[in-house]
Order: C-alpha cells, then sequence, then structure tokens
C-alpha cells in the first residue's frame, strides 16, 4: 500500500462533512460517499464502477436499483487509464466525472493524457485540461543551464505523448537528451522477464553518462519501481558522488514509499523537484487529520490496513498482519510519520479532491435554488515553486562549458550539445560561457591576452616626454646650437682668406638652412594636429631643398671658375653671385611650387590608424597624396644626386681651397640616409615611423655640417697659420 495516497480519502472525507455541517450549502440535503480501490487492474475498474451504479449487488443494466441514494458524480482516479474505463461505463448513465483535478474554465483534470485518448476516447461528460509541464520543465532546464539531461518514461502511451511533447522543444533551447529509458507500466509490474532486463540495463545510465539531471515521467507507483531499481542495482552508492543527481518529477509521479521501502536510504534523491498541482493550506484540515483514529470511525475498510503499514505494527486479531512485534494501540499520531509515508500538509492532489467535491455541492446548490448561474471556480495551474538553496546544483551538460576565449565547435557525428571547445581565432573574444563563434573587437579595442575581453587601445605618437622623444629633442637642439656656434665663426672670421675663398653668402646661406632643418624635426614630435601636419613635410621638404641647392652652387662655383680661366670661355659673365644666386633660386622655386601644388590640392591632416598596430591607435599625419609626398621627397633626392655628381667630378680641380672633396664625402653620406630611410619608413608603424623620419632629417643634415664645416672649423681655430694668402696660393701651386 502506498501509505501517503491515502489522504485523498480522508481529503474526500474532511469535505464532505463540512458541507454537510454548513446549513447554507445544501438544506436538507446531505452528501454521502463511496471509495473503491481499482488496483490498476482494467476488470476491478469496470467492477468498482458498476457497483457505484447498482448498490444491489446485482448488476442490471438500466435498472436503477437503490433508489433511496443518488449516485450524484464521480471523482476518478489518479492514472488516465483508470478514469478513462470508468468514462466507459458512467458515459451511458450521463453521470459527470471529475478526474483529479485542477480547475480551468468548468474544466477539472489532473496528468497528461496521450493524444490518441483525448481525440478517441474522451466522453463528454469526462472534464479534463491539459497540464503546462512540458513548458515548465523546458523553462526550469534552461534556468539551470542543464543542457544534457536523461529521461526515464512510464512505457505507456502517455509517457510516450510526454516525449512526443517534449522533444520539440528542446533543441530550439540547446538542451537534449543524453538518454531516453521506457520503465515498467502499471499492467507490466508482474512481468519478471521485463524487470530482469530493467535491472540489469536501466541502472547503468546512472552511472554511465555525464548526464547529472534526469526527467522522470510517469505514474504514482513509477517512482517505487524506480527506486527499487536504483536500490538493488547499488547506484545509490555515497561513495561515488558522480551517482548524485538532480531529479526533476512530472506527471503524476509523487515521492511516496511503500512499507516494504520505508527502512531503504533514499538520499541520493534529495533535492529533487517536483511539479505538483497547486494546493493551499485548508483551515481546520491538519486538526482533522489529528483526530483521525482507527478505533474512532466506522465504515472505512481502509484504516486500519493504512494504520498497520504506517506504523509497521498489528491490531490484535488482524487477517493479514504485519510482520512485526509492535502492536497498534491506536493513539499513534499522524504527525509522527515522514513525508513520504504521510504528510501532514495538504498535497495537490488532496486539494483537487477537496476542490472537486466543493464542485460538485456548489452545482447542487444552484440547482435547488433554481438559477442558471453557474459559479465559475478561479483557475489556478501548475506553477513553478521557489527552489530552495539546500543543495548546491550539479551541472548536467554533455561536456565542460567552453570557458570565455574559446567557443563552441560542433564534433562530428555528435549531437549538438556535444562539442569541442576551441580557442578564438587571433584578433578576436569570446566574453561570455559557450559562445557559438568569437566576435570581433571595436576598431578602437583590442583582445585581451586570454581572449575573453576587449581592452581599450592606447594612442600611439611620438611624444616629448618619452626618453625616445626626449633624445631626438636634445639631439636636434644640440646640433641647432652647433650649427649657430659655426656660423658665429664664420661671422667673425669673415674677412680671412679661407672664408673669403668660398663665397661666404652661400655659406651664410647653408648654415641658416641647415639650422632650420635641425629645428624643423621638431614639428614631427608630439600628437599631431591640423598646423603641424600641414606644415611639417612641406616645410621639411623646402628647407633641404635650400641646403641641397647652396651646397650645389657651391660645387658649380668650383666648376664655373675653373672654366672660366681658359681663353676665350663664355663662362666668365657666370663668376660671381649671379651665377649662385640663380641656382639656389632656381632650384628652391622648384621644390616651393611642388609643395604649394601638395597643399592646394590635398594637404596633409591628422589621422587615426585603427588597423596598424593591434594594441593602440597610431595618432599620424595622413600625407593626403601620397604621390605628392614621393614626388617632393624625390626631388630633394635628385638635387642630392646632381650635387654629388658635380663634387665627384669637380675634386680633383686646381683651386685655392676646392671644397669638393668635402663635398663629395658629405653628398655621399646624404644620399645613404635617405637611400636607407624609404625602406625603413616603410616597415615601420607608428612612432617609430616618425622616429625613423626625424633620425634621417637630424643625421643628413648633421652629414652636411660636419663634413663641409669642420675642417674649415679645424683650420679658423687651430690653425691659423694655413689661414693666410701665403699659404692659399702655395696650395694652390
Amino acid at each position: 500500500m502506498t501509505t501517503k495516497n491515502y489522504q485523498h480519502v480522508l481529503a474526500l472525507e474532511s469535505a464532505v462533512k463540512e458541507i454537510n455541517e454548513n446549513v447554507k450549502m445544501l438544506p436538507n440535503v446531505s452528501l454521502g460517499f463511496h471509495i473503491y480501490e481499482s488496483y490498476s487492474d482494467e476488470w476491478m475498474t469496470y467492477q468498482a464502477t458498476l457497483n457505484l451504479l447498482c448498490r444491489s449487488h446485482r448488476f442490471v443494466p438500466n435498472y436503477r436499483c437503490d433508489t433511496k441514494k443518488s449516485l450524484i458524480a464521480v471523482i476518478g482516479g489518479l492514472s488516465p487509464e483508470v478514469s478513462l474505463r470508468m468514462a466507459d461505463i458512467l458515459e451511458l448513465h450521463k453521470v459527470p466525472q471529475y478526474y483529479g483535478v485542477t480547475y480551468s474554465d468548468a474544466e477539472l483534470t489532473y496528468g497528461s493524457f496521450a493524444q490518441e485518448e483525448k481525440e478517441i476516447r474522451q466522453p463528454r461528460s469526462f472534464y479534463h485540461m491539459e497540464l503546462n509541464e512540458v513548458q515548465q520543465i523546458v523553462r526550469l532546464l534552461k534556468h539551470f543551464q542543464w543542457t544534457w539531461v536523461g529521461l526515464f518514461i512510464v512505457d505507456d502511451d502517455s509517457g510516450e505523448h510526454f516525449l512526443y511533447s517534449l522533444e520539440p522543444l528542446l533543441n530550439p533551447n540547446g538542451i537534449c537528451l543524453a538518454f531516453v529509458k521506457r520503465i515498467v507500466s502499471h499492467h507490466q509490474e508482474e512481468d519478471m522477464d521485463y524487470f530482469s532486463y530493467l535491472f540489469f540495463t536501466a541502472h547503468l545510465h546512472f552511472k554511465h553518462t555525464q548526464a547529472s539531471a534526469f526527467i522522470l515521467y510517469g505514474r504514482p507507483t513509477t517512482i517505487n519501481w524506480l527506486m527499487t531499481l536504483i536500490s538493488l542495482g547499488g547506484t545509490g552508492d555515497e561513495e561515488n558522488p558522480s551517482l548524485r543527481k538532480v531529479w526533476i518529477l512530472v506527471g503524476q509521479v509523487d515521492f511516496s514509499l511503500t512499507s516494504l521501502q520505508r527502512k531503504w536510504n533514499f538520499e541520493f534523491y534529495q533535492g529533487a523537484i517536483f511539479f505538483t498541482p497547486h494546493s493551499e493550506n485548508l483551515e481546520g484540515f491538519q486538526k482533522f487529520l489529528q483526530n483521525v483514529k482507527p478505533y474512532k470511525k466506522q465504515g472505512d475498510g481502509f484504516l486500519k490496513y493504512f494504520w498497520e503499514q504506517a506504523f509497521g505494527c498489528s491490531f490484535p486479531k488482524s487477517e493479514d498482519p504485519e510482520n512485526s512485534d509492535a502492536t497498534c494501540t491506536g493513539e499513534e499520531r499522524l504527525e509522527s510519520l515522514p513525508g513520504p509515508i504521510f504528510e501532514m500538509s495538504v498535497t495537490g492532489q488532496s486539494y483537487s479532491i477537496y476542490n472537486a467535491v466543493y464542485a460538485v455541492a456548489h452545482a447542487l446548490h444552484s440547482m435547488s435554488a433554481s438559477t442558471s448561474k453557474h459559479r465559475r471556480m478561479d483557475s489556478k495551474g501548475d506553477e513553478l515553486q521557489d527552489l530552495q538553496p539546500w543543495l548546491v546544483l550539479p551541472t548536467s551538460i554533455c561536456n565542460g562549458h567552453c570557458q570565455p576565449g574559446y567557443h563552441k565547435k560542433k564534433k562530428e557525428g555528435e549531437k549538438f550539445c556535444c562539442y569541442d571547445c576551441v580557442p578564438c581565432q587571433e584578433a578576436k573574444i569570446a566574453n561570455q560561457e559557450d559562445m557559438e563563434d568569437c566576435v570581433t573587437c571595436p576598431e578602437d579595442q583590442y583582445p585581451s591576452t586570454d581572449q575573453d575581453r576587449c581592452m581599450q587601445k592606447n594612442i600611439n605618437f611620438l611624444s616629448y616626454e618619452e626618453p625616445l622623444g626626449i633624445s631626438l629633442t636634445a639631439v636636434a637642439a644640440s646640433f641647432s646650437l652647433i650649427t649657430l656656434w659655426v656660423l658665429g665663426v664664420f661671422i667673425r672670421y669673415k674677412d680671412t682668406p679661407i672664408v673669403r675663398a668660398n663665397n661666404w653668402e652661400i655659406t651664410y646661406m647653408l648654415l641658416v638652412s641647415l639650422m632650420l632643418c635641425f629645428l624643423c624635426s621638431l614639428l614631427f614630435l608630439g600628437q599631431p594636429n591640423k598646423v603641424t601636419c600641414f606644415l611639417r613635410q612641406s616645410t621639411f621638404g623646402i628647407i633641404f631643398s635650400v641646403a641641397v641647392s647652396c651646397v650645389l652652387a657651391k660645387t658649380a662655383i668650383v666648376v664655373v671658375a675653373f672654366m672660366a680661366t681658359k681663353p676665350g670661355s663664355y663662362m666668365k659673365k657666370w663668376v660671381g653671385k649671379r651665377m649662385t644666386t640663380t641656382c639656389v633660386l632656381s632650384c628652391s622655386l622648384v621644390q616651393a611650387a611642388l609643395c604649394t601644388v601638395w597643399l592646394g590640392t590635398s594637404p596633409p591632416f591628422p589621422d587615426f590608424d585603427m588597423q596598424a598596430m593591434t594594441k593602440a591607435i597610431i595618432a599620424e599625419c595622413n600625407e593626403g597624396s601620397v604621390v605628392m609626398f614621393y614626388v617632393v621627397l624625390g626631388y630633394m633626392g635628385f638635387l642630392s644626386f646632381i650635387s654629388l655628381t658635380a663634387a665627384f667630378l669637380a675634386r680633383k680641380l686646381p683651386d685655392s681651397f676646392n671644397e669638393s672633396k668635402f663635398i663629395t664625402f658629405s653628398m655621399l653620406v646624404f644620399c645613404s640616409v635617405w637611400l636607407s630611410f624609404v625602406p625603413a619608413y616603410l616597415s615601420s608603424k607608428g612612432k617609430y615611423m616618425v622616429a625613423v623620419e626625424i633620425f634621417s632629417i637630424l643625421a643628413s643634415s648633421a652629414g652636411l655640417l660636419v663634413c663641409i664645416f669642420s675642417p674649415k672649423c679645424y683650420i679658423i681655430l687651430l690653425r691659423r697659420d694655413l689661414n693666410s694668402r701665403e699659404q692659399l696660393i702655395l696650395r694652390k701651386k
């Protein structure tokens, strides 16, 4: 006997007692009731139904056997098969049948029905409503992220209907069934071969699956059979923590024990989650239960049998005594029994039966009042109960979660719930668990080392504060001061032969342009803005062109002076300032014109390069027109090549102080620097690209300064004896 279900009988008795004591409910009418056990057997169900219809214990069709007792309504059993078989007979007599029972729009039901049974066998007098258990289960699984679950269903039509309703909702919600196992139904309980098969196969699912959550759908007695199977199979061993599962019980399943099972260890069921019909506290029901005593009640053939099995005792002269030395006193207290044996609080099934009795009473009351207004009772469906923190819930998935930084990759030949975790591709991240694919960070952010989040990029530019910027600034300032000092030396000694012999006007212009070359490198430092971007390349191009033009002019002076010494030479008219001025102005104005076209059509502007560097945003000057940038640079290279060629050819010409040798060496340094600049510039990024250009400006300018002016400064300052007219004539000879 499942002693917990005896509360259903007491709920029925309590409701009838309350209605009969209420003089306003059914005046001059008393309700009575009969209770029959169907034993989950078809023949016994039909017999019990006929007994309700005919009290003479003789089955006479179409004959009312007992006129003193009128059958008004029938409350069916817990299983749908029992109620549907009862309906086969009750439909003929137009007896309303209330099965189970949660209220909704005049329909009363409990449990799930196979689709075929609902469409073919359901009679008009049978009130039924489908519970929304399937959607609730899916919500529960998603809430706890259980995506790899096992399913046990009773092996009958209702179990198949439950599976048919559940499966279409799993895949769209990312849930997979690790296995589906059918378990014994009531008509298979006596089939020992079938039970042996379950014993040797079904319990293996508990040990050989990664699923930590199991759904159990079945009959009220299903859990009793499953507990027997698990206990005999040894899968409840507490020494193996992997066998501890979370059970989700649905359908008519209830955690109840028979008297034979009460001493078994069922701790592995702790934390089970039940989907139960709605119930509320019934005022006076607990007091009613406390007053239930086996010697005080008459006409209840179940009570003494329940008492013996619930308390493990036996009454004297009992026809079927328990194997116990204890004797039932009748004073045992129901509240001392554990919940799986008997509950003092009203269960969902008992509450439904209680309401069913009141539904009949309200219908009779309406009929007796001769009114057509029928009361409509509030609908209360199953509700997801508040989950308590009594259990640290395990995960129930096919494999471990893919942590941030990894994404899911489907395993070939497996269900989609089984997957590999693959690291994100370069430059992508996964910032959540179990992402289907990695995502790209915004342009102003970059992936972290673990590729689990995006980090803000820093703005990259060559600043004055950092060591490289400080070093370049110091070098530029130093060489500017050195150039200024050299200019001062030449101004002070402008009347000496060595200064006058090399066209001091061009010398001064060259020194000034070199000093400006050193200073213009500072335009490349700091974060680019509109002014610096607009000026830096054009200023550098024009000033360097002036410097190279001065070098070319100094070389041309030597060549023209030598050619003018020949008799009848037409080059005499070019000797003097006319030639040098023309050379410097013409070469410089061409570069100025190119820069003017560049700035007028597509000038440089400040820009941000998001892609060049992974972890930084490059603040740079967009050159506007790349073609014009290389035209300006190429023209400067062209002037340098002409100067190098002219100086090389004039290096051995006789002169009082021939500078061509020094100019040749200085232009070799100059051209080498800028030839190296192009590949170095193109292969560098960010502030290092700017540093390459600054270094090239400083190195080429320093090469001109040192190679051309250091020998003269040496003579002017340290070898004054060589700075005389006699020595220059001697050197010329």
